[in-house]
């Protein structure tokens, strides 16, 4: 929701007049909501949740005995094994006592997070603690990085990340993708107790590699069991378990300890999530939207450089609920407001461009940003050739696609025809092709005046067309006029 009529006006940073959300369809929005304030337990009033009267600055402690005694209540609910030793007293007292303020942020981040986190171990029938993994993590922050290189509220390692098709690239990280991450998560950790049948291990592999965990239960005589390798596995593993343990403790007895949770930005059931087909920068979301860039960035560590670079298919766009009205809105405009950066004419400066129509035929797996990419043409653009009222499409559909197509000119102004050569002429022009899905030598070279596909491979040390991969930048000589 845009605050005032002001915030609709064209300013500099939005090259189109912002249109408002639809009245009706924001009260609507309210009151979907409602069912969920009503009913969500979730309070920061300190007052309600302070049920043992302790002073604000009173900081309390507890015997072995009563630590034993609460985290053997929380092992008969779980199929972990919760015990209680002194190195989990120690990392008891780290958030109690020597991180108050850390953890108070965590147990409100919770209501962010942990309902997305619940929902994916639900659905692959995993134990609900898990959760608690990703606070030891990153503190549940997603855009969390290590000095190990390892991201997200997760921590993948780029090789892992990708092994469980995490995509990285200079404007993508997937790793900081909430509902990615955590699907990836739920199948690695699946995969490692599937590997050594006990649950504290899986942790463990989690942390340091099924191969550092198999080389510890090796060195501890075959045994299976996580205190029976502790030694023998890397110092920082060893604090792991220890760790989650005292997260299930402390989340569990948060106002025992006099701990309360920091009202986070959003609640989960505040935020939602729109589908993005066109590059678009974040300072010109933040402009039409009414909110801070840095609050996108919050919500979307994914997209690393405030920039949805060019999707090969629809991307995922976090929002507070109260801008996805504003968003749908200004779709269409925002669709053709983003302009990079020109690329080097393919067309003789001096033929007549005419609009022609040819047609595509849909393959099975393509997708319809896959083949706006390959005509160089906006996914708006051929849902408007062709009546299409959102992405899906079918195997063997037909698709316009009307593109620039060149007239010659006249006898007079028509130069001679270019001699062929091996090499490009003193007047060609080099430029790059950014390969796409499906892409050919044969296709790229038919696309550019003058090209052959001998000349690309020479240019580009003998590729062939097992080497092209979409995103791929290839040499190309353009013959001019």
């Amino acid at each position: 929701m845009l605050a005032g009529s002001a915030a609709f006006a064209q300013s500099d940073a939005v090259p189109f007049a912002i249109a408002p959300d639809d009245p009706v369809m924001e009260r609507l929005d309210g009151l979907a909501l409602l069912p969920w304030m009503k009913n969500d337990p979730f309070t920061t009033d300190k007052a309600a949740l302070n049920v043992h009267g302790f002073a604000e600055t009173d900081t309390p402690r507890y015997s072995d005995d009563a630590y034993r005694s609460r985290i053997a209540a929380l092992d008969a609910r779980t199929p972990f094994s919760l015990t209680y030793r002194p190195v989990v007293k120690n990392y008891i007292e780290l958030y109690a006592v020597r991180k108050r303020e850390q953890t108070e942020r965590m147990l409100g981040l919770a209501e962010q997070y942990f309902p997305i986190f619940e929902e994916a171990l639900d659905r692959h029938d995993m134990p609900m603690e898990l959760k608690y993994l990703a606070v030891v993590e990153s503190a549940l922050f997603p855009g969390a990085k290590s000095r190990a290189a390892a991201v997200g509220l997760w921590q993948f390692m780029q090789p892992t990340g990708k092994m469980y098709g995490l995509h990285v690239d200079s404007y993508t990280d997937e790793r900081c993708d909430v509902y990615e991450s955590t699907d990836a998560a739920c199948r690695y950790l699946k995969d490692l107790h599937a590997i050594f049948g006990d649950w504290e291990l899986a942790l463990a592999a989690y942390n340091c590699g099924p191969g550092n965990v198999n080389k510890a239960i090796r060195r501890a005589g075959g045994a299976k069991d996580y205190w029976a390798v502790y030694e023998h596995l890397p110092r920082e593993t060893r604090g792991y378990v220890p760790a989650f343990i005292a997260v299930n403790y402390i989340f569990n007895h948060a106002a025992d300890h006099n701990l309360y949770p920091v009202a986070p930005n959003y609640c989960a059931y505040e935020l939602d999530t729109v589908k993005v087909c066109y590059s678009v920068e974040f300072k010109l979301l933040s402009a039409v939207l009414d909110m801070k860039e840095e609050d996108l960035q919050l919500l979307n560590p994914v997209h690393k450089r405030g920039i949805i670079a060019d999707p090969m298919q629809p991307v995922t766009l976090y929002l507070p609920n109260d801008k996805v009205g504003d968003y749908i809105a200004n779709e269409q405009a925002l669709t053709y407001a983003f302009k990079p950066a020109a690329q080097p004419s393919a067309i003789p400066v001096q033929e007549q461009l005419v609009q022609a129509k040819k047609w595509h035929t849909v393959r099975r797996g393509e997708t319809l940003g896959g083949i706006a990419q390959k005509h160089r043409v906006s996914v708006s653009q051929l849902r408007d050739w062709n009546n299409l009222h959102g992405n899906t499409i079918r195997p063997g559909q037909r698709l316009a696609v009307h593109t620039a197509s060149k007239v010659e000119p006249t006898a007079e102004a028509k130069p001679a025809p270019a001699e062929k050569t091996t090499a490009p002429a003193k007047d060609a022009e080099y430029i790059y092709h950014v390969v796409q899905q499906g892409d050919t030598l044969w296709d790229i070279a038919r696309r550019y005046p003058g090209a052959t596909v001998d000349e690309i491979k020479r240019l580009n040390d003998g590729l062939n067309s097992q080497g092209l991969h979409p995103g791929k930048r290839i040499k190309v000589a353009v013959q001019q006029g």
